[in-house]
């Protein structure tokens, strides 16, 4: 599979993209990944090796990167902006106090105290899940229990749930890795998805674990369930063969105003607003309005004649592309849906098993939810699998009180 080598932006494990997405972000190509990948992963669950290997998208926060520097052989924690131009790494706290502030340079503190302890070789990067004064007692579903709450996601361990508890209760800092680096300089160094633990030492200030998923009993398909996904599956192959040559054409022009960005832009609307993409007749009619107006938005909001055509020729030529390929923009709105739908069903078979019971904090108490997704890895490339509806919409608007600082 080739077409998600993007999806590791300079090497760096930094961003990954929604698996519908691929459709706009690399044509045919990506669609045609995007359902191998799908294939791949029905087929692990029901027990065959399949292609490609599936790990849990935590939903921790902020993102940590640790290890031993190639540059200089000392032990480093830091965030993304370890890969600024001007770099971030921090190897004492007076580095820390320099480089951060607020929330965040306190949970790098803690993280520069306990994670040296684990032996860490190499750099490997990992989510975070709590430090101490993010855990609290509460009842949850009628049982007590541990709980924190990294970003937009509770999680809770029952008190019944000895090893576990014990294991989080006595921690100082909880942390998920998921990714490792090799390089001979941080600049340079060049991201795997999947990073081993069992080389680590235990230490019972830090609960720590990998990301893969854990198939603990087959969630496989009822045959029914096989009919009906194998059906959504060509649905999908028929909708990119009629509108292939269409997201091929869209993606060549990456300009943040160009045809296949706004598309993605069009559809995070409705997520963000919490409403079902499934109606394509409407959505097609839908996108060319919205596209229209954000570029009339443009044009009247510049001032001079020269400014304003930039935007006129932009609008132009968009129009040019849209107006006679109507159908095959709705045919790549309806691959775009039927990926999500045949994504959806695996979801549910890969949210049937939990380690750590997963809730969404409401006004009313704790309501349970499904973990926030999982990534598929295969050969060197990576994409996200989140239900959209319900985790994108809430990260677009949750509030991140470590990312000050």
């Amino acid at each position: 599979m080739q077409g998600f080598k993007t999806v590791l932006l300079e090497d760096r494990n930094t961003h990954l993209e929604h698996l519908e997405d691929e459709i706009i972000n690399n044509g045919t190509s990506g669609a045609k990944t995007s359902i191998e990948f799908l294939k791949s992963i029905k087929q692990m669950l029901q027990g065959g090796k399949g292609g490609s290997t599936v790990s849990v998208k935590w939903d921790g926060a902020p993102a940590i990167f640790c290890g031993i520097n190639p540059e200089n052989d000392r032990f480093f924690v830091g965030t993304k902006s370890i890969f600024n131009a001007t770099p971030k790494i921090n190897y004492t706290v007076s580095d820390i106090s320099r480089n951060h502030g607020g929330a965040l340079a306190d949970k790098l503190a803690v993280a520069l105290k306990y994670l040296p302890k684990l032996g860490i070789k190499g750099v490997i990067q990992g989510d975070l899940l709590f430090t101490s004064s993010d855990k609290k007692m509460a009842n949850v579903n009628g049982e007590r229990s541990i709980v924190f709450t990294p970003n937009t996601i509770t999680y809770a361990v029952p008190v019944a749930s000895t090893s576990m508890y014990d294991r989080i209760r006595s921690a100082k800092i909880g942390i998920i890795f998921h990714t490792s680096y090799r390089g001979k300089t941080i600049k340079t160094m060049k991201a795997s998805f999947g990073a081993s633990v069992g080389g680590l030492r235990k230490n019972r200030n830090v609960f720590f674990d990998d990301a893969r998923y854990k198939q603990a009993k087959d969630p496989g398909f009822t045959g029914g369930e096989e009919k009906q996904f194998d059906s959504v599956i060509s649905m999908a192959q028929g909708s990119v063969y009629k509108g292939g040559a269409f997201i091929d054409l869209i993606k060549k022009d990456k300009g943040p105003l160009s045809l296949g960005v706004q598309l993605k832009t069009f559809f995070n609307t409705y997520i963000r607003a919490g409403s079902k993409i499934t109606n394509t007749s409407a959505l097609a009619n839908n996108f060319e309005v919205y596209f229209i107006g954000k570029l009339k938005k443009e044009i009247d909001g510049k001032k001079t004649d020269k400014s304003k055509q930039k935007y006129k020729e932009i609008l132009e030529v968009g129009m040019k592309i849209l107006r006679p390929n109507r159908k095959g923009l709705y045919f790549a709105i309806a691959s775009y849906i039927t990926l999500q739908t045949a994504k959806k069903m695996l979801l549910g078979k890969l949210n049937s098993i939990q380690s750590i019971g997963s809730f969404m904090r409401t006004a009313n108490g704790y309501k349970v939810t499904n973990p926030e997704g999982y990534v598929a890895i295969d050969k060197g490339g990576a994409v996200k699998l989140v239900d959209r509806l319900v985790f994108s919409q809430a990260n677009f608007n949750v509030a991140k009180d470590w990312v000050k600082g």
